[in-house]
């Protein structure tokens, strides 16, 4: 093809050119010179000729070829079975469409000169200029659903730019899709979580007549939303279904949460419900597994609420009523004895808590040095002293001759820690606010004891976990598990010490989340030596301090009535904030109190509540934590300005969502 085009293209009159310049050479050669001249100027003419007509000629044939296929893949677009037009990139101007196009317009007039934009409301050609190759969004043109897909041409700069747009008709494919989507599995486990209290002393006439009463109330929910319900056990229930349906459920706000409250015993105590949800996971055990991790998770969390787990991340509803307490000696004896056994299979124990480590974060990893003491195992304390907010009572600690050795920098124990090591982690669940996060990754042997509810990055796969959201602190779990791991003998003054001041910090004095088994832990401190007077002073501010406390109590304000917020630019210490925001709940009028302050590049929000609003839950989307009556979070890159917009943003969305 290419040998015929170039045959096609030749031109025999270079022959006549050669012919002229041998003659021109001849008559040279005899010195008749005007001739030879004029017969090379001949011959230079006729050639340049010949190469003028050859281009003009290949030019002529390339636009009669190029005419050719214009008309052709005009026509063949004319006739394509889809949507197709052409149009201006700068303006967005139709320039030609085919009647496919107007065919989905439903319509019969020609649309060339006018808009895309005026044609399809909402069409964008910032795709088109950004060199790709389909629409981000599909298209709606006459209840119908398209995928718009499109081409430019490369030009030179003095042309327009120009487009090839197509519609591909992908509305049953996309119903199709959506509904598998709507169609697919959704797995939860509904838990009937205080029934043995429900139970407790009960005849068997009084536990028939709540289990009608709980089978009614969650069969007749779950038949509202249409799918399988079997119970398994006797305060526990699996409920499959589509997952069109959660949506519903979750607009409902789990309505069933509050319909099991109001089921009583005749002890006037109101049932209670845990539900755990998996979805989108690659069949029923996936989404079941979910669902188990999901109800763990409420349960870790309180109780009394929703949790929904897909494949990354977890979600809640509810749990904003008051905690109750449902806890067990029992399971604190096994705990207890658990501790021991791991501690005693490990070489070394590392204690470690939260960054800038509180009295409660200290004196839990006290408490737990005093076991490791008496099993005989080296332990070490894991902080930072510099930043830890409670100097007092590292002053107390560290005169005492068993602790001047005990604390160790987060890089002293990864260079001390081998294979056997166990780590305790106190008073935090969260990977990313333990001390020393690099640490923690090291050492394959963790334990947590904490009091926090449960957020969704908690620290997975620990070899044991004591997590009792109910308990006032983490100390009060430490003193718990002392009650039955050593002799109360071996425990040393100042360890009973920090102990006690655990407890007192986060129970403000005895005041809030407070029960019977955190006065039970308080009485055995006090009885073993604790003196409440010593405590005190550990507490006590200068003048100084005391004066900005006042001055942040003064910048106050109130929001929706009740809720008190202070915002402090200057830096403060994390320690004063909290005791301002703990002082703000004494005045009349004040339920729930958020302090602001800045620290470095961060901005820190200390709140407390004694009223409804469950603060922790007003943090918890801004990556806080806490629980129901005391929550913080930090926010990095903000002003301080910035950082009240967000907090008064959370507060209203948790108001919303009452």
């Amino acid at each position: 093809m290419e040998r015929n085009l170039k045959r096609l293209l030749r031109n025999e009159s270079y022959l006549f050119g050669i012919v002229l310049l041998i003659f021109a050479g001849v008559e040279l050669f005899y010195r008749r010179y005007e001739i030879a001249i004029a017969m090379a100027a001949a011959a230079v003419i006729l050639l340049l000729c010949m190469i003028f007509s050859t281009r003009q000629r290949g030019k002529g044939i390339a636009a009669y070829v190029q005419s050719s296929v214009d008309r052709l893949s005009q026509s063949a677009a004319s006739g394509a079975p889809y949507p197709m037009a052409t149009v201006q990139l700068s303006n967005g101007e139709i320039l030609w469409h085919n009647r496919q196009f107007q065919k989905a317009l439903g319509t019969a007039e020609s649309k060339v000169g006018e808009t895309l934009r005026a044609v399809l409301p909402g069409a964008e050609l910032d795709w088109v200029r950004a060199g790709k190759l389909e629409a981000p969004d599909d298209q709606v043109i006459r209840d119908r659903r398209w995928r718009c897909l499109g081409y430019q041409p490369k030009q030179s700069t003095d042309e327009k730019e120009i487009a090839l747009l197509q519609w591909v008709d992908t509305t049953e494919l996309l119903d199709t899709r959506d509904e598998y989507l709507r169609s697919r599995p959704v797995v939860s486990i509904i838990l009937i979580d205080n029934y043995d209290e429900l139970t407790n002393n009960l005849n068997d006439t009084a536990v028939s007549n709540l289990n009608a009463a709980l089978n009614s109330r969650i069969g007749s929910w779950a038949e509202d939303i249409g799918g399988l319900l079997r119970r398994l056990e006797r305060n526990r229930f699996l409920f499959i279904f589509e997952a069109k349906d959660l949506f519903r459920i979750t607009e409902g706000k789990f309505s069933l949460l509050e319909t099991v409250r109001e089921v009583t015993n005749p002890n006037g105590i109101a049932a209670t419900l845990s539900f755990g949800v998996g979805k989108d996971g690659s069949g029923f055990q996936e989404n079941y597994d979910f669902a188990a991790l999901a109800l763990e998770m409420a349960l870790s969390r309180g109780g009394d609420q929703a949790v929904i787990k897909d494949r990354f991340d977890f979600a809640f509803y509810g749990g904003r009523a008051a905690e109750t307490e449902r806890r067990s000696k029992v399971k604190a004896r096994v705990m207890a004895s658990s501790m021991s056994a791991l501690i005693s299979q490990s070489s070394r124990v590392f204690l470690m808590g939260h960054k800038n480590a509180d009295a409660d974060a200290i004196g839990a990893a006290c408490g737990i040095l005093a076991l490791c003491r008496s099993l005989g195992k080296r332990a070490n304390i894991v902080t930072d002293l510099s930043t830890a907010t409670a100097p007092k009572l590292l002053t107390l600690l560290r005169g005492d001759e068993h602790y001047k050795d005990a604390f160790l920098s987060a890089d002293d124990a990864l260079i001390s820690s081998d294979a056997n090591s166990l780590l305790v982690v106190v008073d935090t669940n969260r990977p990313d606010q333990v001390e020393s996060k690099p640490l923690l990754e090291s050492i394959s042997r963790v334990a947590v004891i904490d009091h926090h509810r449960r957020a969704a990055d908690y620290i997975a796969n620990a070899a044991l976990n004591l997590h009792e959201p109910f308990a006032s602190s983490a100390s009060e779990l430490v003193t718990e598990l002392l009650t039955y791991a050593v002799d109360a003998k071996t425990i040393l003054p100042c360890e009973l010490a920090a102990l006690m001041a655990g407890i007192v910090l986060d129970t403000k004095n005895f005041t809030v989340r407070v029960n019977s088994r955190t006065f039970e832990a308080a009485a055995f401190l006090r009885y073993q030596g604790a003196d409440p007077v010593e405590i005190k002073k550990l507490f006590k501010n200068d003048f100084e301090d005391t004066v900005h406390r006042y001055q942040i109590i003064e910048e106050a304000r109130f929001y929706r009535d009740s809720i008190a917020i202070s915002c402090e630019d200057a830096e403060t210490n994390r320690a004063l904030a909290g005791q301002a925001a703990d002082e703000l709940l004494s005045i009349d009028g004040i339920e729930t109190s958020f302090v602001l302050f800045r620290q470095k590049d961060r901005i820190f929000i200390s709140a407390r509540s004694m009223g409804s609003t469950n603060v922790q839950m007003v943090l918890e989307p801004l990556g806080g934590g806490g629980n129901a009556a005391t929550a913080g979070v930090q926010l990095k890159d903000v002003s301080m300005e910035q950082a009240k917009s967000i907090l008064l943003g959370a507060i209203d969305r948790y108001y919303a969502n009452d």
